[in-house]
């Protein structure tokens, strides 16, 4: 579990400086991971009170920058953010309720990186979305 310690020392690393709406954001996605913008404004005023949508779009734009955060966008839904950063992992999302979950890439270190055709691109990351339906989801299909 990351600390507010640790919030900062990401912050000064990145050259950012420390404030606390950044440490709140920082915080919210670390603690909410796959959080979108809203649910992350509504955690942040939780703690802070009178915040801005615009300054946590700007916090959050920031640290996506900095590579402190990362931004998903998964096919049919709002942005999302995750702490989970620098390893090209996945996700699966469930087609019923949205939930969404980290997967790690299937084989080796990045196999996905490697395209059948990469039209000279210089390929630096891959994003592959698994659908489906959770656990919950899927036993409710069952029961119906």
């Amino acid at each position: 579990m990351s600390t507010t310690v640790d919030h900062e020392q990401a912050l000064r690393g990145a050259a950012l400086r420390v404030t606390r709406p950044r440490l709140a954001v920082l915080s919210a996605v670390h603690t909410h991971p796959h959080a979108d913008t809203e649910s992350i404004i509504n955690l942040v005023r939780a703690e802070l009170g009178g915040v801005s949508h615009q300054a946590v779009y700007d916090v959050l734009r920031a640290l996506t920058a900095a590579g402190l955060v990362r931004r998903i966008d998964p096919p049919g839904s709002v942005a999302r953010y995750e702490a989970r950063v620098g390893d090209n992992h996945h996700h699966v999302v469930c087609r019923s309720c949205g939930a969404i979950a980290d997967v790690d890439c299937a084989i080796g270190e990045a196999p996905c990186l490697t395209a059948s055709e990469d039209h000279g691109f210089v390929i630096d990351e891959a994003e592959v979305v698994y659908r489906g339906l959770c656990p919950e989801c899927s036993s409710a299909t069952t029961r119906s």
